[in-house]
């Protein structure tokens, strides 16, 4: 018999746990209600507050909506999507995650501090959280998406360096060293590590767990980057380890003669969605 275990620490992160709590409270009163944006990066999840009454639109068309709630995700936003709420009469229900909102407001207060100097933002460009991080800095501040686009800064200008809460804490101290040896005598760097612990954590543990079984299954969206990252750093120590968004992808020849499955996700995976994949697989054995 497969023995099959779901790592305690995968799972919603505190910021999406807030967010869904929100959405599931204001549904429960029975009236419509827009999120801008997909609530959390899982389809599966998605569809479920969808069958609930919860309306995901997009910028665009959230410049037609007068009048009614919007909520906004844990990602955060922009100045100017509060402003387009208020110019529209929008009720904003906002579940940005307390990490991702302290990063946003200390990173306007630096830009308003310094504008001649370079708020650069290690994260993922186009990302929800990085847009409203650069929204910040009137679309001023440089995003580098990897170690190797450190060379496109100006080294005889200051350089205030953050980081996309859910960012390898590796690949940014390796940054930090680099521009560390190439700044220019006199010019000013500093770095803030504003990488969220709770998602950090989660690499050396997941990396343990991924070496306990003989599969792995990690399931979350496949638009989830957090998800990508993970997943990574399972694949990198167990090479029997897949990446599944639903039950159904599971392929049971991954399983054939195995004694052990783990199952775990990302900081977007909703729990009942692992434990369906465990009673997916128990149901067929």
């Amino acid at each position: 018999m497969i023995q099959i275990e779901i790592d305690k620490g995968s799972g919603f992160c505190f910021g999406v746990t807030t967010a869904i709590k929100k959405a599931e409270e204001e549904l429960a009163a029975g009236k419509p209600m827009y999120c801008l944006g997909d609530i959390v990066h899982n389809g599966m999840e998605v569809q479920r507050l969808h069958d609930m009454g919860l309306v995901t639109i997009n910028h665009e068309q959230m410049k037609e909506l007068h009048d009614v709630k919007v909520l906004l995700r844990a990602h955060g936003e922009p100045p100017e999507t509060y402003e387009l709420a208020r110019r529209n009469h929008i009720e904003i229900i906002d579940a940005t995650c307390p990490v991702v909102l302290q990063l946003q407001r200390r990173i306007q207060k630096k830009f308003l501090e310094n504008q001649n100097a370079q708020i650069v933002i290690f994260g993922k460009n186009g990302h929800a959280e990085v847009l409203g991080l650069v929204g910040q800095t009137k679309s001023r501040a440089i995003v580098i998406e990897h170690y190797d686009e450190v060379t496109r800064l100006d080294f005889s200008k200051d350089i205030y360096l953050y980081s996309q809460t859910t960012k390898s804490l590796d690949e940014f101290q390796r940054i930090i060293e680099y521009i560390k040896g190439h700044i220019h005598d006199g010019v000013v760097f500093k770095s803030f590590d504003t990488i969220c612990r709770q998602v950090a954590n989660r690499m050396p543990n997941i990396v343990d767990f991924a070496k306990k079984h003989d599969v792995v299954l990690f399931v979350s969206g496949k638009k989830s980057s957090n998800g990508k990252v993970l997943y990574e750093e399972c694949k990198g120590v167990n090479p029997n380890s897949y990446h599944i968004e639903s039950p159904e992808e599971i392929d049971f020849n991954w399983l054939s003669g195995v004694e052990s499955v783990g199952i775990c996700g990302a900081t977007s995976t909703p729990k009942w969605l692992m434990e369906s994949c465990r009673d997916y697989i128990q149901a067929r054995l």
